[in-house]
């Protein structure tokens, strides 16, 4: 069993450190402590006792401060580098498609990249309750969503309330392969577009 000193130890090592960062990241800026003040509010004194070691830094102090300097958090406080960042998906095989999940978090927005072979069968609409948005990789996507039918080529993106009756797959038998990003309602993506002219 790991002992509670020693973990106050490192969290007292990693404080001490927070001061000596500060002080070198705002001279490596050319912020002057009067200058660092006046940006986040907080007093001369305080700033520089931050800087010496004699003030123990807290949230409060160090969320202004990183937003003045526009750094990360985790740079003033000399956070750990995060573990290794790639996905490994366990692929989800179903009725000749094969979905890869992208994200690790269960609930909240959920993202696929998901491989259709070939044609899934007579398309059969569905609802539920969600928001879903598409993005074609490489070939040809049949949408069905209530009244329209519409396909999409490689590059080409749409989204969707899921209440509306909605069907996808490959458009002319061929594989397709294409992103989904599906989040519960409420949770939209938005497509960025140029308005229209006129």
């Amino acid at each position: 069993m790991a002992d509670d000193s020693d973990d106050d130890g490192r969290l007292d090592a990693v404080l001490n450190e927070v001061g000596p960062r500060l002080r070198r990241i705002r001279r490596e800026r050319g912020a002057t402590l009067s200058a660092l003040s006046a940006a986040t509010g907080i007093s001369v004194s305080t700033l520089s006792r931050l800087e010496s070691g004699g003030r123990k830094p807290s949230l409060e102090l160090l969320l202004p401060i990183a937003r003045a300097h526009r750094v990360p958090l985790d740079e003033l406080v000399g956070a750990p580098p995060v573990g290794d960042p790639r996905v490994r998906p366990k692929p989800i095989v179903r009725s000749g498609r094969t979905m890869y999940p992208l994200t690790r978090m269960p609930g909240g927005l959920q993202a696929y990249k998901i491989v259709q072979e070939s044609a899934a069968g007579e398309p059969e609409q569905r609802t539920h309750e969600g928001y879903e948005w598409l993005y074609v990789l490489s070939g040809r996507l049949r949408l069905l969503l209530g009244e329209h039918d519409v396909v999409l080529g490689a590059g080409e993106a749409a989204e969707f309330d899921t209440r509306v009756p909605h069907w996808f797959g490959s458009a002319d038998g061929g594989p397709v392969e294409f992103l989904s990003l599906f989040g519960p309602q409420g949770e939209r993506m938005h497509v960025r577009a140029r308005p229209k002219s006129g």
